[in-house]
């Protein structure tokens, strides 16, 4: 799905100047950042779901 990301000048610079050192797209890079944004946010859920089921473990034995 096409999609238009306005970036302010600083970042857009940055971006460039990363792309251009690593040889690949800005869109490569801005894909693989929404990615990896997106993974971190899943692993902090089941981080703290994680930690809710170990401190509530006998509450929850409990309610069963």
């Amino acid at each position: 799905m096409a999609m238009t990301l306005r970036l302010p000048d600083d970042l857009d610079a940055k971006l460039t100047e990363r792309a251009r050192r690593e040889g690949r797209s800005k869109q490569e890079l801005a894909i693989e950042a929404i990615r990896d944004a997106q993974n971190r946010a899943e692993l902090e859920v089941d981080d703290v779901l994680a930690e809710l089921m170990d401190s509530d473990a006998e509450i929850l034995d409990y309610l069963k």
